[in-house]
């Protein structure tokens, strides 16, 4: 038998950090607005993506609810699914994710991560255009910045690396 371990590499940003690249920062905004559009009546958790492509269009998304739970979208692969749809030979540069809860309209303060289904579609994405996926996951105390989406899931389901 032999034991291995996998390490996440992230980059974390304090609130009004200096050094916070305004890229990121638009991207954020941009995903924050998205949350507004959310739909999340069973939840109360609203959250908003935005992603960049290599041509510099920004395209938003947020989570669609529904009593089915299984039908629900999630705001990651809303935005994913449109960029496939609209801009399908453009790869994904960039992707941001900000949520705000319903019960005192904050955002909230420590990053939260995409679902496993999510993880899964940003990986497969960053596979078929050969191009990793930086993720900036927004919070109001802190920010997180992963240089791939791979490195939220490093045992994808294909297992095949960039």
């Amino acid at each position: 038998m032999k034991k291995d371990s996998i390490t996440i590499a992230y980059d974390v940003y304090e609130a009004h950090d200096a050094e916070f690249p305004a890229p990121y920062a638009e991207l954020i905004e941009e995903a924050k607005a998205a949350s507004r559009a959310s739909y999340a009546p069973y939840s109360q958790f609203h959250v908003g993506a935005a992603l960049r492509l290599a041509n510099g269009v920004i395209m938003r998304g947020s989570n669609q609810e529904n009593a089915v739970f299984p039908v629900t979208c999630c705001a990651e692969r809303t935005a994913l699914y449109a960029a496939g749809a609209q801009y399908p030979d453009v790869a994904v540069t960039d992707i941001a994710i900000a949520v705000w809860r319903e019960k005192d309209g904050l955002f909230l303060s420590t990053p939260a991560s995409p679902c496993g289904m999510c993880r899964q579609h940003l990986v497969e994405t960053e596979q078929r255009h050969g191009q990793p996926i930086r993720v900036i996951l927004y919070g109001t105390a802190e920010t997180y910045v992963l240089a791939s989406a791979r490195h939220l899931l490093p045992l994808t389901f294909i297992g095949e690396e960039l």
